[in-house]
Formats: C-alpha cells, sequence, structure tokens
C-alpha cells in the first residue's frame, strides 16, 4: 500500500455547509438529506468550527426519530443556535497531509473528521469512513 497518498486524493470536495446563522434545524436536515455525519461550519469558505450529527444528538432526542422520518420535532434546537453546539477549535490539515498522518490524528483524537484547508480556506474534508474505504480499496 502506498504510504505517501495525500488526503487530497480521498477527501470529499462536495461539501455541504453551514453558515452561523443557520439554525440547527436546518443541520439536522442536511444530516439526515445528505446522510452525513458532520458539517463545517463556515463564513464564506473560512472555516469557523464543525458540527457533527453526535453534536446534535447530545442535546436533542432525534436519534429516537426514525431516519425517514419527515416530521422532526425540533422544540429543543430553538434553544440553542450553531456557534453554541458547534465545535469551535478544530484540527485542520492540509491538502498534501499524507492518509497515513491523517489516520493517526484521526486515531489519537476523540473526532471523526478532519476539515481540509488551504491556509483559512475549507476546500474539502477527510473523515474516517473516507479512510476505511481507502483501506478496503487498496488492501
Amino acid at each position: 500500500m502506498k504510504s505517501n497518498v495525500p488526503v487530497s486524493e480521498i477527501m470529499s470536495k462536495n461539501l455541504v455547509k453551514l453558515q452561523l446563522t443557520d439554525d440547527l434545524t436546518k443541520a439536522e436536515s442536511l444530516f439526515k438529506h445528505h446522510k452525513i455525519r458532520h458539517i463545517p461550519v463556515v463564513n464564506g469558505n473560512k472555516i469557523l468550527g464543525i458540527l457533527s450529527y453526535t453534536d446534535l444528538l447530545r442535546i436533542s432526542f432525534a436519534d429516537a426519530i426514525d431516519d425517514d422520518e419527515e416530521v422532526i420535532d425540533t422544540t429543543v434546537y430553538n434553544l440553542f443556535s450553531v456557534e453554541q453546539v458547534m465545535v469551535k477549535k478544530v484540527t485542520t490539515v492540509g491538502p498534501e497531509t499524507t492518509i497515513k498522518e491523517a489516520a493517526k490524528i484521526l486515531a489519537h483524537n476523540d473526532f471523526h473528521a478532519l476539515p481540509v484547508c488551504e491556509g483559512e480556506l475549507l476546500v474539502g474534508i477527510v473523515t474516517t469512513t473516507d479512510l476505511i474505504q481507502f483501506l478496503i480499496d487498496n488492501c
């Protein structure tokens, strides 16, 4: 297996993003519609934080709702903003970071996604699922 493949080879580039002004109901809808677990929070393309589906579940009973359910009880979402729930101190990597380096970061931390940035600009996201798929494809 190649050990120096950059994350830019496996990262998602067509990103679903949130703005600070978006509400948690929109976040819930995006998670379910796109079947994703992490959404970067941005101002333009500058990363401000990341919201995970787990973060959302911590403040709600959303996990008790069927994924196919169209009606979501969003009462609790009105009590919090995206900024209050998102992780603000985000670990990021550059597009040239190797898959092995990204895997080490994810293995030693309690999160499952790394925004990929060129300077302050968000250009992609790499997740543990991307890493597992890379292993499946290359082993």
